[in-house]
């Protein structure tokens, strides 16, 4: 495989408590993303005010400019996220008014999540699984949920640290599996548990693994849960 180019966006407006489907809140806008390609530091991307300073959230060109930049990338590098395929792609093509290019680069990405749930059948965290390979994790203090508003609070800096970190752990995570060919991730109880991880899988791979037994589950998601936007005829832009 090519080497990995990490990528994470953060939302412009926090999700409503309790909400249970964040598709009935969009859109979402983006305030701003990070990329990280392997060897070198995170890029972060934000809208620019006319002084330069980060502004309230990207324009629908600055968006584009990401997926330029996330489509030459891809001809020489693996594009990866955890979670990118239900989310953060499906919003970059909204944002964008890049649907087609986006729905392509989703497809042939590594969502390691995405991978994960494919094999399992339930959903893992970013943060339990770099904790479980031993790495630093997520920023200390911080989450997603937090990021719009502080964005909101002027405390933008505190959010561009928090995305760069998101990447640079993403990298981090993709490399340490395939260096043990496994991933050991942190359980809600506390303890660990392992799975084999030969080599990741694009998600177009991902999706035709065979089904999981996931009866032990009350409600178990099913794969268009990540898949659906892909695979409608059209997605409205706003």
């Amino acid at each position: 495989m090519s080497p990995y180019c990490a990528f994470d966006i953060e939302i412009a407006n926090p999700l409503p408590d309790g909400i249970e489907d964040w598709k009935s809140a969009r859109p979402l806008g983006i305030t701003c993303a990070a990329t990280c390609l392997e060897g070198q530091q995170p890029r972060v991307w934000f809208g620019k005010n006319p002084d330069g300073s980060p502004s309230e959230r990207m324009t629908r060109r600055e968006a584009a400019e990401m997926v330029d930049f996330l489509k030459q990338t891809a001809a020489t590098h693996t594009l990866l996220t955890w979670n990118g395929l239900g989310f953060d792609f499906d919003i970059l093509a909204e944002e964008s008014g890049r649907l087609q290019d986006c729905r392509s680069l989703a497809w042939n990405h590594v969502d390691m999540m995405f991978h994960v749930f494919c094999l399992k059948g339930f959903a893992i965290g970013l943060d339990k699984a770099a904790k479980g390979m031993g790495l630093p994790g997520k920023t200390e203090g911080m989450h997603g949920d937090l990021a719009p508003r502080y964005w909101k609070e002027g405390k933008r800096d505190l959010v561009l640290q928090y995305v760069a970190q998101d990447v640079r752990t993403t990298l981090d995570l993709a490399l340490a599996v395939d260096g043990l060919r496994k991933l050991r991730w942190i359980t809600a109880a506390g303890g660990s548990r392992d799975m084999p991880i030969p080599r990741w899988l694009t998600a177009r791979e991902a999706v035709n693994l065979p089904e999981p037994d996931m009866s032990w589950q009350k409600n178990p998601w099913k794969r268009s849960k990540f898949t659906g936007w892909l695979q409608e005829e059209q997605l409205t832009l706003f």
